[in-house]
């Protein structure tokens, strides 16, 4: 099947790498642990204004290229796709489209527009406008070559119009089970709108616009011409800016902000004790270990195995996450709906270690770990270098930012032994194509980084995963099983620990310093505020 020799995942490197590499998105299936149970209280709904104290920035919300955490959250209340995604359990619902695909023949679907929808300067949306997106986010547009979706939409091999309310859908892979997760990447702007305007304020028909936008703060406003099914309430979304925990904080206690992205697990106990909720979601996102397979001893599987069982998980959770994360046992998060246990589970166990060690006939010696400079990363880096040097390796730890890290590595000189570092794509998706292709496909991660792409395992891996596109139900789940399993049993890049994301929000008016709260408001296990169809409540 040639056609699906398409695994070029970019490897993030530079801005796009220290962004998304921070993020803690969710996964199908996620849930949510709350350190309160009460409900905003009966009161007034809407009228008001929703404020937001984010972690983020950014200078680019281009729907079609941009991988800034602020943007994709923002995006999610203005501009719609085909489809949306709700990133509380990754479930797809219609957002442009009418109903579901209807499918034509194996590779061909048809897809209906909703009745009157209009982007918010007033103009409807059109096929012309669907397929201009397409072009721009899959990278065939020129000035969007290159970009980060481009092979996240490989499977959709074009969109063509077939009269003025119908888009065909042609796809690369036969019977394509993911189609709608797929289409939902693609969000749909005017297709007069330039790059710099849609870099710097995007046109959408969600039920939300984007009014200003500075270094500091932006705001939303109602989109006066959104028809579709979940129509703005309030007068207003307000972010906030505020990279420094702190003072994030500072704005949630005070009722500056009713909802807090990003709590520390210092902030907790905190903000629980003012009658704050709390969610924690087990998300996808991963502190993971990456060896340089180009040479000895990391080329051997018993090696990469022997410091994934030398591993201390439990003081890692405690000490740097205290308590909010997990020990993998699995590529994806236990709560995944496509979790399947793999069939190596790495646990603290020094004597296998050693014994592995023997097996491979390796006296442990000096060892580099490079780690980005991520609060998290730098913690878990003391522990690791602990468990190692109990086997007897000297290792050596060097910490740059992301760009400069991932800038050293990419030079292929094979100066480095390990790296540690956080990563998350479920922002865009959480089928298990799109989150092993992030990091196994045929990309600079699998070619330069962590070179395994020349191995006969790798050479299955993509086998499997491209079988995989074409089934569907069991027998599309027992084809991912046996990737789960390889990419476990090889542990050439994998996860050492997937983290839970916790969001602040005042829910009960009687506890809400302004006597403002929230309704209808969840947090999810990924950076970013889903505001769809959440509401003010003013006692």
């Amino acid at each position: 099947m040639n056609n699906l020799t398409r695994r070029n995942f970019i490897g993030l490197t530079g801005a796009s790498a220290a962004v998304l590499g921070l993020a803690a998105c969710g996964g199908s299936g996620s849930s949510s642990s709350s350190s309160s149970s009460s409900s905003s209280q009966a009161g007034t709904e809407g009228g008001g204004t929703i404020t937001a104290g984010t972690a983020y920035s950014t200078q680019n919300y281009d729907p079609s290229s941009t991988s800034s955490a602020l943007a994709c959250g923002t995006n999610w209340q203005v501009v719609e796709g085909l489809y949306g995604i709700d990133f509380h359990d990754y479930s797809t619902f219609n957002e442009l489209a009418a109903d579901d695909p209807k499918k034509v023949d194996d590779t061909t679907f048809e897809v209906t527009l909703r009745d009157g929808a209009k982007f918010s300067d007033g103009n409807a949306v059109t096929p012309e406008d669907v397929i201009e997106s397409f072009q721009r986010s899959s990278g065939k547009a020129a000035d969007w070559s290159g970009n980060i979706y481009t092979s996240m939409l490989a499977p959709i091999a074009d969109i063509q119009k077939k009269d003025d309310k119908t888009l065909i859908i042609k796809t690369n892979v036969p019977n394509f089970s993911l189609i709608k997760e797929r289409l939902a990447i693609i969000r749909v702007v005017p297709a007069s709108s330039t790059k710099d305007e849609m870099t710097k304020k995007p046109i959408g028909s969600g039920p939300w616009m984007y009014d200003t936008i500075s270094d500091s703060s932006l705001e939303l406003v109602p989109n006066p011409n959104y028809n579709g099914d979940h129509p703005a309430k309030d007068e207003k979304i307000h972010y906030d800016i505020l990279k420094d925990a702190t003072a994030r904080l500072t704005a949630e206690q005070e009722g500056s902000t009713l909802v807090m992205e990003m709590v520390t697990a210092d902030a907790v106990d905190t903000l629980t004790n003012l009658g704050c909720n709390i969610d924690k979601v087990q998300g996808f996102g991963t502190r993971f270990m990456m060896f340089d397979v180009a040479k000895a001893p990391w080329n051997d599987k018993r090696v990469r195995q022997a410091v994934m069982y030398a591993l201390d998980y439990d003081k890692m959770i405690n000490n740097a996450f205290a308590g909010l994360a997990a020990a993998p046992t699995c590529y994806l998060p236990e709560n995944f709906t496509n979790y399947h246990k793999a069939s190596t589970v790495f646990t603290h166990d020094p004597d296998k270690a050693k014994s592995l060690l023997a097996e491979a006939g390796i006296t442990p010696g000096a060892v580099q770990l490079r780690t980005t400079d991520n609060e998290q990363v730098v913690a878990m880096a003391t522990q690791v270098k602990e468990d190692l040097d109990a086997l007897g390796f000297n290792v050596t730890i060097a910490t740059d930012t992301s760009a400069a890290t991932y800038a050293a590595i990419d030079t292929g000189d094979n100066s480095y032994d390990l790296l540690l570092a956080p990563g998350d794509p479920s922002c865009f998706g959480a089928d298990p194509d799109l989150l092993m292709n992030w990091w196994y496909g045929d990309n600079t991660w699998m070619k330069t980084r962590c070179p395994w792409n020349t191995s006969d395992e790798w050479k299955q891996l993509q086998s499997l995963m491209s079988t995989a596109l074409t089934q569907s139900g069991s027998e599309q789940q027992e084809t991912w099983n046996k990737c789960f399993d390889l990419i476990a049993d090889n542990c050439v890049l994998y996860p050492v620990l997937q983290v839970q994301t916790c969001t602040g929000s005042w829910q009960d008016t009687s506890k809400a310093p302004n006597g403002v709260a929230i309704k209808n408001f969840k947090g999810i296990g990924t950076t970013g505020l889903s505001f769809i169809d959440a509401v003010t409540v003013s006692a």
